[in-house]
């Protein structure tokens, strides 16, 4: 991959996490987002319950129009999965 395309990858995940941050702070505005370690999941470090998660999920259909079926939640474990799980659908 070229330099180019790597700016554009990384670029685009960044903008991604950025989205998934953004959402997390809105479900669980008494959490500290800015602590959040990328490969740790989620409910490990942040107190969500399954109904923050639908939220998560619902935030993501309302925002972005991005459908994540049921059966590719644990794809949402960690930051980093979510952005890997992402950010091919925010290129389409």
């Amino acid at each position: 991959m070229s330099s180019v395309n790597s700016e554009i990858v990384g670029s685009e995940a960044n903008k991604v996490r950025q989205v998934v941050v953004d959402i997390l702070t809105e479900v669980a505005p008494d959490e500290d987002i800015s602590c959040l370690k990328n490969e740790v999941a989620l409910r490990d470090q942040m107190d969500l319950d399954s109904m923050d998660f639908l939220d998560i999920v619902m935030e993501l259909k309302k925002r972005h129009s991005i459908v994540v079926p049921q059966e590719d939640y644990p794809r949402l474990e960690s930051l980093n999965s979510c952005v890997e799980y992402l950010s091919p659908k925010f290129l389409n």
